[in-house]
């Protein structure tokens, strides 16, 4: 075959809705842009399947709130439908608690939380502790600090123990939501803005185009892959820091940079659908939402679209996640239906479709819901990655400045790297160069 080799202004690696909204900003600004993506479809972590009913799932990222502006911009300029996720009644707790118990443990772990937050993030008190070790230092009941485990390793998808605890902070206080991040989902299904933004591209996406190196010249920069090049006069590496790292530079990254890249680990979470004739735990006053203290990372929610519609959601995350992940399909599903039947009684083993994705060491992504600096001595990396080495720039959900691992953080990141990119072509233009 010949080696194709096609022009653009920016080449963008990458169509996650980082790498999506990156184009979309480009574009308006009458940048022309090619957007390479290793994967047969676009979205990234965003993903939608057909489940055993041949309903359309997400099977990746699936929930926002209206504390999201950028993502609730974009459901609504493209007449996504919101559905509003059912909470009413009463959360269970695993294993078994009474409500005024319950209410104690959960309010002491957020407590906990809280208190994790008001400490500096380069306060050199915890220079190189875990998120682990400090729980550890803290005088809390054993029970309020197994749901704070649970909580982290099943938001994060690390064990704590591999978690710098600036990092964490650093992390969390970004994620600013003020109602549940759990509030809406998309009945057409989150995915299904990702499909939009990419007919937006037309022929100037290519599927199936995985990214082997980036060559920069004299005459600017060559993206290499196994279909050809994309000349361009800047690219943007829009993936994850993990799947960044493994790409061939040619000339190598500054030192520095290839260092920032190297420090992050990926999460890892199973995503479950199970679907329900009806929504039977509402019949007795429950709301679906169960949050396990053993195993950690174990939790399910209402993911109802409505009453013909019953469904459970189910995440698998962190250390858990890499432990079940080693079960076959069928020690799978009855290990779930068997929690959930502890949790919300026999009724939950009537299941009439389970549905499950597991991200743990993802191809294109390397897992889920994003990437963790795991090098307690990493506290540049951010930085050094988002100043980039230009004409290559960097942007994923985790170098956001809101909402890092969330959909509405890759908007953000997406939206802050065309911006630059923007800039810098205006500056040139200037120059005269």
């Amino acid at each position: 075959m010949k080696f194709k080799i096609e022009r653009a202004d920016v080449a963008i690696v990458g169509a996650g809705f980082t790498g999506l909204s990156a184009a979309r900003e480009l574009n308006q600004a009458g940048i022309d842009v090619v957007v390479l993506e290793a994967r047969d479809r676009v979205g990234g972590r965003v993903e939608a399947v057909q489940n055993g009913l041949g309903e359309r799932i997400d099977s990746g990222g699936q929930f926002l709130c209206e504390d999201m502006p950028e993502l609730m911009a974009l459901v609504r300029a493209r007449g996504k439908t919101l559905v509003e996720t059912h909470v009413a009644g009463e959360f269970v707790t695993q294993p078994r608690m009474s409500e005024a118990q319950a209410g104690r443990t959960y309010g002491t772990a957020m407590r906990i939380r809280e208190r994790m937050n008001a400490i500096a993030p380069n306060d050199p008190a915890i220079a190189g502790l875990t998120v682990a070790a400090w729980l550890d230092r803290q005088a809390d009941p054993d029970d309020a600090k197994a749901a704070f485990r649970s909580m982290i390793e099943g938001l994060w998808c690390l064990a704590m123990e591999r978690l710098p605890l600036w990092y964490l902070i650093d992390n969390d206080r970004r994620v600013t939501n003020e109602v549940s991040e759990l509030q809406y989902f998309v009945r057409e299904t989150m995915h299904s803005l990702a499909d939009d933004l990419a007919r937006d591209l037309g022929d100037r996406l290519r599927l199936n185009t995985a990214v082997e190196a980036i060559e920069d010249g004299p005459g600017g920069v060559r993206v290499v892959s196994p279909a050809g090049a994309i000349e361009a006069r800047a690219v943007l590496v829009a993936v994850p820091p993990m799947m960044a790292s493994r790409v061939d530079f040619v000339p190598p990254l500054p030192a520095v940079l290839k260092r920032a890249l190297g420090v992050w680990q990926s999460g890892a979470v199973i995503k479950m659908l199970v679907r329900y004739p009806k929504a039977f735990w509402r019949d007795r006053g429950l709301s679906g939402m169960v949050m396990w203290r053993d195993p950690h990372g174990l939790f399910a929610c209402d993911a109802s679209r409505d009453e013909d519609h019953a469904a459970l959601v189910v995440f698998i995350g962190g250390p858990l996640a890499q432990r079940w992940r080693d079960l076959d399909d069928a020690a799978l599903r009855a290990k779930v239906t068997s929690k959930l039947e502890e949790a919300l009684g026999i009724e939950a083993a009537g299941i009439i479709d389970l549905s499950y994705r597991d991200w743990t060491g993802d191809r294109w992504s390397g897992g889920g819901y994003s990437d963790l600096i795991v090098d307690a001595t990493a506290t540049d990396a951010e930085r050094i990655i988002r100043a980039g080495a230009s004409p290559i720039h960097f942007a994923s959900s985790e170098l956001s400045p809101s909402f890092p691992g969330y959909v509405e953080g890759a908007i953000v990141a997406g939206r802050i790297a065309a911006l630059e990119i923007i800039q810098t072509a205006i500056a040139i233009r200037a120059s005269g160069s």
